[in-house]
């Protein structure tokens, strides 16, 4: 059995390391609904699962620690109970999809257009995580002159 390095994976995706690292081990998922991630900026990311048929009150989207859980039930209405399916190729079953977000990766906005829930998301890290510049002195100490007045 083969084994793949997904190496060069994580040196291209800063924000879902972590989401990375779970790949390596995985089994096999569900694949509905399908969905896609993108890098849209340098710290900006993008969720994006295609929802057909589900309405802004059928999903509900959670943020919780470094978890992102999407969920979607379908209400059936009246219309749909009174005809007669003759042939089902529309998923309309409820889902749960789980997203392991890295550290400090914050969910921004989420909008729902033309079938496809798009989740924008943004790593904001805190100013004491950002590497900062330390000056290098040149090693000799300069004499330092301390006046006092005598009272």
């Amino acid at each position: 059995m083969r084994t793949f390095d997904l190496a060069p994976l994580y040196r291209s995706t800063v924000g879902f390391d972590r989401l990375f690292s779970m790949l390596d081990g995985f089994e096999s998922t569900p694949g509905y609904p399908p969905y896609n991630i993108e890098r849209t900026g340098e710290n900006d990311y993008r969720v994006t699962i295609a929802v057909a048929g589900f309405a802004e009150n059928e999903l509900s989207i959670e943020a919780r620690e470094n978890t992102l859980t999407i969920k979607g039930s379908k209400q059936q209405t009246k219309e749909e109970q009174n005809g007669e399916v003759l042939y089902q190729g529309i998923a309309a079953r409820a889902f749960e999809r789980v997203f392991q977000l890295a550290d400090h990766v914050q969910v921004k906005s989420a909008s729902l257009e033309n079938g496809l829930l798009h989740v924008d998301l943004v790593r904001e890290i805190p100013e004491a995580k950002k590497p900062r510049q330390i000056p290098i002195k040149n090693g000799k100490a300069k004499a330092q002159v301390i006046e006092t007045k005598a009272a």
